[in-house]
């Protein structure tokens, strides 16, 4: 099989995307590589071609591509993609328990899988290492390859381990990324152990995006005004969830809705239920919501063709940041605007994120010992424990304040001292109360007692621990509904047979590491990243602050590309006359 045969046998598609074909022809040969390809490049075909080649190529039909990527949202979705074409793939990620965990790793070592995808904490599991080698890896891919540079807007210290990997593993290393400058482009290549430099990239310019920077003292009124002037999808980014709500609320009290079923604006941030999110991001999908107001958690992976605008509401830390979001916009090609909007306070505002982001040391420290007794961690004990945690509540009943409590957590877990992992889904736990004895008297109904046959089937720990459990797949051993079993272990609960916990929504943190008696935070995850943190919102600023040079040539030359053409339809090159934002040609 070639590429080719892959791309359309599994695919579907004739061609290959501008340098896709020379990316995947470099891993086939074995070459370590690092490809730059813009937001919607499609960078996901760059490992799973080869990978499907490599795996039909091999004598005993072995191959599977080890995926390293912290979007746990972008690694499920890829995951039931990859499945609705019938090939296999499977994910662990924080949440899941022992037990799935083991299926998954035995799923991949004796079943045709191909594709495993991970975040990068899993690397720094001793269990995990442990079973990922006896795996019949053929490669390894690494999304957001920016991650593992100390120069990078995003540094992850988990990334490093990939390097220790490789030295055991000895397979071709794919790193992707859409935002990298010159410095992290070499950087990404030396922390993962490149043989020699092979880097791809195609030119990250994208003629048709129309980049405007709007300087008012009532961004309110401007949005309404532009959202007014420019038809089509939109999505408008702001950097707390209480705004989110607020604007999607203001917009649609200004639209006529007595003729409409769907509203004109929704509002999606990380707190929200996944159900809620899910039906929300279909729904702006589909066209049934025009405008989604949202925080940066929405549009990692997201491929809509037909956003007309992007709106920043709030300044981003970067210009990394802006450039990917930004770049949501406009992917079929089309004229596209994208929008920063600048009020005369935000300067200040922008230079206060460095405190907010990296509080004192001393902080940082409090924080960690209040944490560990709020867990009532003792010194010296804690080693690989996991908790849920409310940090609002830990905050509220420890007196810390909030923002910069947060702050603190994403130090801690960069020195290693903990792994805190933000929001996510957890799936429900059950622990059953009664023995089997006591089980055999009971006098449930049918689906009770044959429900409880399940459980204790598939989860062999249920007697002594809460074990965290799969509602669909225990409804498809039921040949029922997720809803029948909810509710039946609902009933359960309210007899006292068992103990549910249904699915929540919660941060959660591990201790890789015993209680420590202090907190030593070294320059690379503290002063280092406290400087470049410091230049990276310094060149955003400047960049808002611009008035003499095109905007897209100004990025381009960020990301390294000096000799681009001017784009001649930002608000600098058109003399600021604002007429491409207020009077947008009809398209």
């Amino acid at each position: 099989m070639t590429a080719l045969d892959a791309l359309h046998t599994y695919f579907g598609y004739d061609e290959f995307r501008p340098m896709q074909q020379e990316i995947i022809s470099s891993v086939l040969a074995g070459n370590d590589t690092l490809a730059l390809l813009p937001t919607g490049g499609g960078k996901s075909l760059c490992f799973q071609v080869p990978t499907l080649v490599m795996a039909d190529n091999d004598p005993q039909g072995e191959g599977l591509c080890l995926v390293i990527t912290p979007l746990i949202a972008l690694m499920k979705d890829q995951v039931a993609n990859l499945r609705s074409r019938n090939i296999l793939a499977a994910a662990i990620y924080t949440g899941m328990s022992r037990e799935e965990q083991r299926v998954v790793f035995d799923n991949c070592l004796y079943g045709p899988y191909r594709f495993l995808y991970v975040s990068p904490e899993r690397l720094e599991s001793e269990e995990f290492l442990k079973r990922v080698v006896q795996l019949p890896i053929c490669m390894i891919a690494v999304d957001e390859a920016h991650c593992i540079s100390q120069w990078g807007y995003d540094f992850r210290p988990s990334y490093l381990r990939i390097a220790e990997i490789r030295n055991v593993l000895s397979v071709p290393v794919l790193a992707l990324t859409a935002t990298a400058t010159p410095e992290v482009v070499d950087d990404i290549q030396q922390q993962l152990g490149f043989a020699r430099p092979n880097v791809f990239r195609t030119s990250f310019a994208r003629p048709n995006l129309h980049y405007v920077v709007r300087r008012t003292e009532d961004k309110q009124q401007q949005l309404l005004h532009i959202l007014q002037r420019v038809p089509g999808s939109a999505i408008v980014y702001v950097r707390n969830r209480k705004r989110t709500r607020e604007l999607a609320e203001l917009i649609n009290s200004q639209q006529p809705t007595a003729n409409s079923q769907w509203p004109m604006a929704e509002y999606y941030h990380a707190g929200l239920p996944a159900s809620e999110r899910n039906a929300r991001q279909q729904a702006w999908k589909e066209g049934e919501t025009r405008v989604m107001v949202c925080t940066n958690a929405f549009g990692m992976g997201i491929d809509k063709p037909d956003v007309r605008l992007v709106i920043h509401y709030d300044m981003p830390d970067s210009l990394e940041a802006y450039f990917q979001e930004a770049g949501r916009a406009g992917r079929d090609g089309e004229p596209a605007w994208c929008v920063l909007f600048v009020a005369p306070r935000d300067t200040a505002v922008v230079k206060q994120r460095v405190g907010n982001n990296y509080p004192p040391c001393e902080e940082v420290e409090r924080v960690y010992q209040l944490l560990c007794d709020y867990l009532t961690i003792g010194l010296g004990s804690g080693r690989d424990a996991t908790f849920a945690i409310d940090v609002e509540q830990f905050c509220a009943d420890m007196h810390l304040p909030l923002l910069t409590t947060y702050a603190a957590l994403q130090l801690l877990t960069n020195a290693g001292y903990i792994s805190y992992t933000d929001e996510q889904d957890l799936q429900p736990r059950v622990r059953i109360l009664l023995d089997k004895e006591d089980l055999y008297h009971l006098d449930e109904s049918p689906f009770q007692e044959r429900l409880l046959s399940a459980l204790m089937r598939r989860y062999s720990g249920i007697f002594t621990d809460p074990q965290f459990i799969h509602l669909p797949r225990l409804a498809e051993d039921m040949s029922s509904t997720e809803f029948a079993v909810n509710s039946s272990l609902v009933a359960l609960a309210k007899q006292h047979i068992i103990r549910y916990i249904p699915a929540q929504r919660v941060s959660m943190v591990h201790f890789p590491a015993p209680r420590q008696n202090e907190v030593h935070l070294s320059p690379a995850v503290y002063a280092d990243r406290k400087q470049v943190f410091e230049q990276k919102l310094q060149d955003m600023l400047q960049y808002a602050a611009n008035d003499h040079y095109c905007r897209s040539q100004l990025m381009l030359g960020y990301f390294g590309e000096q000799d681009a053409p001017l784009c001649g339809a930002c608000d600098v090159c058109i003399g600021n006359k604002k007429r491409e934002i207020d009077n947008p040609p009809s398209s």
